[in-house]
């Protein structure tokens, strides 16, 4: 048999289904029913990786030499880049008027805190965001930090740090009904910053599970409900949204808050786990303004990587 009529035969067609499987996906990964495990969710979680699954698929398309799934993995190529090729593209240049910050959540088990504030400080943000501050080492994070962010808020767990004037600071009832005992891990300040004043949140959602029975995620999808709610009322046009959400942005638990504010455009810069990350929970969002560029800090003490980015206004 010639190598043309051994590419071109019958050969590949499980691959070719494999690889229309994996295009459809990540192009109606909303039609993945929930109601089950949360599988809509789990998918949404890890969407991104089902790029790695192309690239198993094409080796064993050119091992197998079918020019039938060579052609069927045009599809989830197609499918892949349309989603997620745009936040592989080089970051815009950073301009005058950016808000820089980052985001951390740093562990209630770091024994670091000392190094984490300082490595987060030498990123040179305008602002930072911390989630698990518990004592002692909330208080060792606010002497490190004090030189550079003179201004502070801390509500819980969760604290912001800022080089510009804070004021209006307020706890946010992000708490899931069924939590009684103290849990406090949202907060709303305003940052009057040289670009405007900017209406900042800084929360904190509950962890999600994952077991043999799926994805428990009902607590994470409350508090985004409520999270949510919060961020509608918001009277301020500028608003920050800075925090651990237990959730990626493709993730339709989080269409509370992404159906209201902008969500990175470039970067994938997965945060957790921080030894081997395999999804971006940490997450930068704005209204009135673009979050043109995210990336991962080296790690901390911490099993997330900090994230940083640059925000621009309208």
């Amino acid at each position: 048999m010639s190598d043309w009529a051994a590419w071109t035969g019958g050969r590949g067609r499980v691959l070719a289904g494999a690889a229309v499987v994996t295009a459809l996906l990540l192009s109606f990964h909303g039609a993945v029913p929930n109601r089950v495990g949360g599988l809509g969710s789990l998918l949404e979680s890890f969407l991104p990786w089902l790029g790695a699954v192309f690239a198993v698929l094409l080796v064993l398309a050119v091992v197998r030499r079918s020019a039938l799934a060579l052609a069927a993995l045009l599809l989830p190529a197609a499918a892949w880049t349309h989603l997620f090729g745009g936040l592989l593209l080089p970051p815009p240049e950073l301009g005058a008027d950016d808000l820089v910050v980052v985001q951390h959540n740093v562990s209630d088990e770091n024994t670091d805190p000392v190094g984490t504030a300082r490595a987060l400080a030498g990123a040179g943000p305008d602002l930072i965001a911390l989630e698990e501050l518990v004592p002692p080492a909330r208080e060792v994070y606010a002497e490190t930090l004090a030189a550079e962010y003179p201004y502070r808020v801390v509500r819980g767990t969760v604290g912001l740090w800022s080089k510009y004037p804070l004021s209006g600071s307020r706890p946010l009832d992000i708490k899931p009904r069924d939590i009684e005992d103290d849990w406090e891990r949202g907060l709303r300040t305003v940052a009057h910053t040289p670009r405007g004043d900017v209406a900042v949140y800084v929360a904190h959602l509950p962890s999600v599970r994952v077991g043999t029975s799926g994805l428990a995620s009902s607590r994470r999808d409350e508090s985004a409900g409520l999270l949510g709610d919060a961020l509608a009322a918001e009277e301020l046009g500028r608003v920050l949204l800075l925090g651990d959400l237990n959730g990626t942005v493709d993730d339709r638990a989080l269409a509370p808050l992404t159906a209201r504010l902008n969500v990175a455009e470039r970067g994938l810069a997965l945060s957790f786990p921080a030894g081997f990350p395999l999804a971006r929970i940490d997450q930068v969002m704005a209204r009135a303004g673009t979050v043109g560029a995210l990336r991962t800090l080296p790690a901390t003490g911490s099993d997330h990587l900090p994230v940083v980015a640059q925000v621009s206004w309208d």
